[in-house]
C-alpha cells in the first residue's frame, strides 16, 4: 500500500487495537491521543522529540500543548485521512512519551 494512500476503515480500526490510547475522530478523519506529562518540561520534551522525528518523516502532527499537556492529532491531508504515516507516528510518540523524562525541577 503507498504511504500516503487512507487506509480501509477496518484496516484503521484494526491498526488502533494495537495503539493503546488512540481514537478515530471521524469528523477530523484523524486519531488523537491525549498526553499528560508531570510538568511542563516533560511536555515540551515530548513535542520536541516528536517534532524532530517528524520533520525527518516529511509528516507532521496537529497538536496543542497546555502546561503538562498535549493533545495530537494525526492525519495525512494530502490523502483526506489516515495513512500508514499517520500509524507510524503514533508509535513514535507513544515511545517518545515513556522516553527519558526531564530532570525534577530545581
Amino acid at each position: 500500500m503507498e504511504k500516503r494512500t487512507p487506509l480501509a476503515d477496518a484496516d484503521r480500526e484494526a491498526a488502533l487495537k494495537d495503539l493503546p490510547g488512540w481514537s478515530y475522530d471521524p469528523h477530523a478523519r484523524a486519531i488523537r491521543r491525549h498526553f499528560v506529562f508531570a510538568n511542563f518540561a516533560e511536555a515540551f520534551a515530548f513535542m520536541t522529540r516528536v517534532a524532530l522525528a517528524a520533520e525527518k518523516m516529511d509528516h507532521h502532527p496537529d497538536w496543542s500543548n497546555g502546561w503538562n499537556k498535549v493533545d495530537v492529532a494525526l492525519s495525512t491531508h494530502s490523502a483526506g485521512g489516515v495513512t500508514v504515516l499517520d500509524l507510524a507516528l503514533a508509535r513514535l510518540c507513544d515511545a517518545a512519551a515513556v522516553s527519558s523524562p526531564a530532570p525534577p525541577p530545581k
